[in-house]
C-alpha cells in the first residue's frame, strides 16, 4: 500500500470509526428504550420495522444524490440528519408519544442512515483505485470492520452502562453530540477523489441516468441480482436478531433492569466484527471463490440460530451468539468486495444502495413476523425461526456462484468497469 492509499485508508477508518462510535450508544438498549417508552413487542419491532422501511424508500434517492453531487455531501447530509432524528426518538421518549409519532421518526432515522450506506464505501473504492493501490478490497475492508467492531464494543457497552447509572434517555444524546462532532471531521478530512460527480443543470435528467445506469449494473447483472435477491433473507433477519438479542439476554440473565447485560448482546456482535474482519483476508487466501465462503457462512450462522431454541442456559446463549456473529461478520466484507468488482464506478454508490433497499426490505417484513412470533411463542423459537428464514438466500447466492463472475474469483482489486 503507497503512502496515498493509506492515506485514504486512514480517512476511511476515521470515518467509521467516529460514526459507528455515535450509533452504537443505543444499539445495546434500542430495544429496552422502545418497551419503557409503552410499546409492545410487536409495536417497538413494527417501530423497527419503519426505521428500515425509511431506508428501503430513500436508499436509491440518496444514492442518486452520492453519485451525482458529491459522496462527501453524502455523509455530511447523513450526520445531521441522523443527529436531528435521534434527538427527536429522546423527545418521544421524554412524552410516552403513541406509536405513529415512533414509525414517522423511525422512517427519518432511515434516511439518516442511508446517507451513508452506500456513499462512504464508493469513495473508499474509488479513492483506492485513482491512489494506485491495487490489493484485494477485503484487506481494507476487513480493517474497517475490525475498527467499526472496536468502536461498537465500546459505544455499546458504555452506552449500556451509562442508562444504568443515568436512565435509557442519555445514550440517545451522547449519540447526537459525537454525529456533530463527525460532521466537522468529515468536513475537513473527506474530499472526494478517483470521482467527478455529475452535477447537471437539470437534476431530474440526471437522477433518470444514474437510476437507469444502476439498474442496468444491478438488476440486469445476473451475479449481482442473485446476491441482492439473497440480501432480504440474510440481512432481514440479520436486523431482527441483533435488536432481540437485547431482552433474549436479559431475560436469561433474570433481571430487566441490567442494561449493562442488554450492552453485553451488543458488544458481542462488536467482538464479532472485529474477529470477523480479521479472519476475512486469512479465509480468502484460503478458499479460491468467494461465494464459497458467502454460502458456508449463510448455512452456519442459520443452523447456530436453529440451536438456540434448546437452549436456556445464560453462559451457553452467550456462546452460541457469539458463534452467530462471527460466523456472519466473515462474510461481510468478502461480500463487499464481491459486489464492488461487479459494479462501474460512475454508479457504484447508487447501486450499492440499491443492494442495501433490498436487503432492508427483507426487515420490513422479517422484524414484525419475528416480534409477533416473539410475543407468541417466546424469542429463542422466534431465532430459531430466524435461522430457517435466512436459509432461503443460500440458493440465491448459489445462483450467482453458477454465473463464474471474474469478481468471484478476484485477489486483488480489480480494475473498474
Amino acid at each position: 500500500m503507497n503512502a496515498a492509499a493509506r492515506k485514504i485508508q486512514t480517512v476511511y477508518l476515521t470515518l467509521t470509526l467516529g460514526n459507528t462510535l455515535a450509533a452504537s450508544f443505543i444499539w445495546g438498549i434500542n430495544t429496552l428504550f422502545l418497551l419503557d417508552a409503552g410499546l409492545s413487542n410487536l409495536e417497538a419491532f413494527a417501530a423497527n420495522a419503519f426505521f428500515t422501511a425509511g431506508m428501503v424508500l430513500f436508499e436509491v434517492p440518496t444514492g442518486v444524490v452520492a453519485d451525482s453531487w458529491g459522496r462527501r455531501t453524502s455523509f455530511l447530509l447523513g450526520t445531521v440528519t441522523l443527529a436531528g432524528s435521534t434527538y427527536l426518538y429522546y423527545l418521544l421518549w421524554q412524552l410516552s408519544a403513541p406509536f405513529w409519532w415512533w414509525a414517522a421518526v423511525s422512517s427519518l432515522l432511515g434516511l439518516g442512515f442511508t446517507f451513508f450506506s452506500g456513499a462512504v464505501e464508493a469513495w473508499l473504492v474509488d479513492a483506492l483505485h485513482f491512489s494506485g493501490y491495487d490489493g484485494g478490497l477485503e484487506t481494507v475492508l476487513g480493517r474497517g470492520q475490525i475498527v467499526s467492531g472496536i468502536a461498537m464494543l465500546a459505544g455499546s457497552v458504555a452506552g449500556g452502562v451509562i442508562a444504568q447509572a443515568t436512565n435509557l434517555g442519555v445514550p440517545f444524546l451522547l449519540r447526537v453530540v459525537v454525529l456533530v462532532a463527525m460532521f466537522v471531521v468529515a468536513f475537513l478530512l473527506m474530499h472526494d477523489v478517483g470521482f467527478t460527480p455529475e452535477r447537471s443543470a437539470h437534476p431530474l435528467q440526471a437522477t433518470r441516468a444514474v437510476l437507469k445506469a444502476s439498474v442496468d449494473g444491478g438488476l440486469r447483472n445476473p451475479p449481482v441480482r442473485f446476491m441482492m435477491l439473497a440480501a432480504p433473507f440474510t440481512e432481514g433477519v440479520g436486523f431482527y436478531v441483533f435488536y432481540a438479542l437485547q431482552p433474549y439476554l436479559l431475560q436469561l440473565f433474570g433481571d430487566p433492569k441490567a442494561y449493562a447485560i442488554a450492552g453485553l448482546a451488543a458488544a458481542i456482535v462488536a467482538g464479532a466484527d472485529i474477529v470477523g474482519g480479521w479472519l476475512a483476508p486469512l479465509v480468502r487466501k484460503l478458499v479460491r471463490r468467494r461465494t464459497t465462503v458467502l454460502i458456508a457462512s449463510t448455512v452456519a450462522s442459520s443452523v447456530v440460530l436453529v440451536v438456540l431454541l434448546a437452549t436456556k442456559v445464560f453462559w451457553l446463549a452467550l456462546v452460541l451468539l457469539a458463534l452467530w456473529a462471527v460466523v456472519a461478520s466473515a462474510g461481510t466484507p468478502v461480500r463487499q468486495a464481491y459486489l464492488n468488482d461487479m459494479i462501474a464506478s460512475k454508479q457504484r454508490a447508487t447501486v450499492l444502495s440499491f443492494a442495501s433497499l433490498m436487503g432492508s426490505s427483507g426487515g420490513v417484513v422479517v422484524q414484525p413476523v419475528l416480534g409477533r412470533a416473539a410475543d407468541l411463542y417466546g424469542y429463542p423459537a422466534s431465532l430459531a425461526l430466524g435461522g430457517a428464514v435466512q436459509l432461503l438466500a443460500a440458493p440465491f447466492m448459489l445462483l450467482s456462484r453458477r454465473r463464474r463472475a471474474p469478481a468471484d474469483f478476484a485477489a486483488g482489486l480489480a480494475a473498474a468497469p
